[in-house]
């Protein structure tokens, strides 16, 4: 049976809703706008931020095409404490690149949340402050693996082989620009 109704108090009941539903929608829009800064990406199984940078815990790690031991291994890492980058999550396995872009599926217990980083520039100077007039404590190597202890805006401070100091930014890989550590 089909009912028609001319109920008023169905229509003003209706008219109220329909009016409610409005405000709830600018009000979410309004405070969405607000906050512009985009959400970070988090991993789905870790629920940590997507991208970051973690480090090879093992002195040998398979690189596999999947994310599975079924499926093939394309390579071994074979550098303990290499920093890597995760950009993917499924079950234990993370999909990591290192800083020629390469990539693979990793088993998670091969990474360590240790960070480090790899020096890109030739002699790069370790300072004693972080400061390009500061006194120099080493040298680095490019290719080098430094520890990450700290980042400011341009400078992080790094550990390797004894000697401790900071160094610019931009002249490391493991670390992004707009991060800050402490």
């Amino acid at each position: 049976m089909r009912r028609l109704s001319s109920d008023k108090g169905e229509q003003a009941m209706f008219s109220l809703v329909k009016w409610v539903c409005a405000i709830v929608l600018c009000a979410s829009m309004a405070s969405s706008q607000e906050n512009d800064a985009p959400a970070a990406a988090l991993g789905p199984e870790t629920n940590l931020p997507m991208p970051r940078f973690v480090s090879l815990k093992a002195s040998e790690a398979n690189v596999r095409r999947g994310p599975s031991l079924t499926h093939r291994i394309d390579w071994v890492f074979k550098r303990r404490n290499m920093p890597l980058q995760v950009v993917a999550e499924y079950g234990h396995w993370r999909r990591v690149i290192d800083r020629e872009g390469q990539g693979g599926w990793v088993h998670y217990t091969m990474i360590s949340g240790t960070r480090t980083v790899i020096v890109d520039q030739d002699m790069l100077p370790l300072r004693a402050r972080a400061d390009a007039q500061a006194t120099e404590n080493a040298e680095l190597q490019a290719g080098v693996i430094a520890k990450l202890d700290e980042c400011g805006p341009a400078w992080c401070k790094l550990s390797v082989d004894g000697y401790r100091g900071w160094a610019p930014k931009d002249a490391l890989w493991g670390v992004d620009a707009a991060e800050l550590l402490d």
